[in-house]
């Protein structure tokens, strides 16, 4: 680079500096920009909120110093973290809440420190207005699914919950997800956030240039076709929500969700269906172990003339399991548990308790509500039935990307995702997951019964349509021909990779810039 073109990067980037938003606004546009993200996700579901949310944020992020912006990405993230989970304090209480969303606030801050040198490099590397309006946005929206991505994952599994993707389950760009995951579509959707900030920015480029680019952006992704979600069979599926009381702190009898999942489903005994579907922990009693509930298995089996799917604790020695079990005829004029999937990815600090011995002495009465720690699973994550391959999600594995591309390797062709929500009341938690659930059913396309102990429950097609739905809180069931595909999107088949070759990407590129800078200044 030249003299004359050192001098010119400098100068830009002084004057960008100069643009920058005073302290206390950045501070309170962060602040701001977290509530508004979070608008768009369920229940309140005004979608283009969490765009306009993102883009509020990315903004916040120019021209800050690395402690300042240090600051303000946490005080962002502790907005967005703390509005969107908050009904983790219905039943927990308020310290489990403030733990999780410390946690997400730090991954946040270190992401937002990112997006600010971003901004602050970037520019400078890529002087011109495609630089600016195309590579700016492109890094900042790396750098976004990078932070999603690392703390998805860890520590511990980490916590994927509340992705940009996850606000659009049913929108216009609803469809994207089966081309390209859902990490790579919270990549689209940081990248038009970031890309309203740049073209808003570049005022070297007319208004009417600036709006017919991002208006043909928008409709190129708008209609971008969907990918074809051909159907091959359908699978007659009885679901059944017992609306049991199976809350961590709930005072039932032993025996009682096995109750009420009974007494719902003898209302069908005789409809022609291919399977029953009971929730997670539907069976509080294990009927691997215990005669009674095995004889209730027996009967729905029996009288249903169908196998039944249903969740129960299972113990193996020593070692405690949240399992769904597939409870059908045995070949040998009985029935009994043919195949069980063990969840391979429990949650921790709610199903165990990482270094339970380190940590225990620090808050005894807190990590009581952990009495036990589950056991990983090992199995596989299908089950045969009516020569079709259903895959097993229990619960939290919703959000697991490593679960589901294991079970489209082993053939799943419909999605059975058991879940308990009594311990999070008439929050927006349940109908969240159920956007996920109906996310992963587009990016994989197959169909995915949700079904859950209160709700919120729903059979969910390939294509991301609501094929039926039972009210929160009430028992109920439903019996539905679900469509069945065996094809693969491109999502289920190089999302995940595109996902990493974006992060490097953005990495690399800020990496140069950073290093072309510190030249500069030398």
């Amino acid at each position: 680079m030249s003299v004359v073109d050192q001098t010119g990067a400098r100068a830009s980037t002084r004057h960008r500096r100069s643009e920058a938003l005073p302290p206390l606004v950045s501070l309170l546009l962060a602040g701001v920009a977290g509530w508004v993200m979070d608008l768009g996700h369920p229940d309140v579901n005004l979608w283009p909120l969490t765009l306009v949310g993102a883009s509020l944020m990315i903004f916040a992020a120019r021209g800050l110093s690395v402690p300042f912006s240090l600051l303000v990405g946490a005080l962002g993230g502790f907005s967005y973290y703390g509005i969107h989970i908050w009904w983790l304090t219905v039943y927990l209480g308020p310290v489990p809440w403030i733990a999780l969303t410390i946690a997400q606030t730090a991954f946040f801050a270190l992401g937002f420190v990112l997006l600010t040198l971003a901004w602050r490099w970037v520019p400078a590397l890529w002087p011109t207005p495609v630089g600016r309006v195309g590579m700016v946005p492109t890094v900042l929206a790396s750098i976004w699914l990078l932070r999603e991505s690392i703390s998805a994952v860890w520590p511990s599994g980490g916590f994927n919950w509340a992705r940009l993707a996850h606000s659009q389950s049913e929108t216009p760009l609803t469809h994207l997800v089966a081309w390209v995951g859902p990490g790579v579509f919270s990549f689209i959707l940081a990248w038009l956030a970031a890309g309203a900030v740049a073209l808003w920015l570049e005022y070297r480029l007319a208004r009417a240039s600036r709006a017919v680019l991002a208006l043909g952006i928008v409709t190129t992704l708008v209609v971008w076709p969907a990918f074809p979600t051909p159907i091959s069979d359908h699978l007659r599926v009885a679901a059944i929500q017992g609306n049991a009381d199976a809350g961590l702190f709930a005072q039932y009898e032993r025996g009682d969700n096995l109750r009420d999942h009974h007494r719902v489903t003898q209302r069908l005994y005789g409809e022609d269906v291919d399977v029953v579907v009971w929730p997670e922990n539907a069976s509080d009693i294990d009927p691997l172990r215990d005669d009674m509930a095995a004889a209730v298995a027996d009967e729905v089996v029996r009288e249903m003339a169908a196998p039944l799917v249903v969740g129960a604790i299972t113990r193996s020695g020593d070692e405690t399991f949240n399992s769904v079990l597939l409870w059908e005829e045995d070949g040998r004029g009985g029935s009994g548990a043919t195949d069980q999937y063990d969840k391979i990815h429990p949650v921790p600090f709610a199903e165990y308790l990482p270094w339970r011995d380190l940590i225990y002495p620090l808050a005894p009465d807190l990590f009581d509500l952990v009495p036990r720690d589950y056991s990983f699973g090992s199995r596989d994550t299908v089950f045969s039935i009516d020569e079709h391959t259903a895959g097993i999600a229990i619960c939290y594995d919703i959000v697991d990307d490593a679960i589901f591309a294991q079970m489209m390797d082993e053939g799943a062709d419909i999605i059975f995702a058991p879940t308990n929500n009594a311990d999070f009341g008439r929050t927006d938690q349940s109908v969240q997951q159920l956007a996920i659930a109906r996310l992963r059913a587009v990016e994989l396309g197959r169909s995915v019964v949700n079904i859950s102990t209160v709700g919120t429950s729903a059979v969910i097609t390939p294509d991301g349509d609501t094929l039926d739905q039972l009210p929160t809180y009430t028992e109920g069931y439903m019996i539905e021909s679900v469509p069945i595909a065996t094809h693969s999107t491109p999502a289920a088949l190089w999302g995940k990779q595109l996902e990493w070759w974006l992060m490097a990407l953005g990495l690399s590129a800020l990496a140069i810039a950073g290093f072309a800078r510190r030249q500069w200044l030398n």
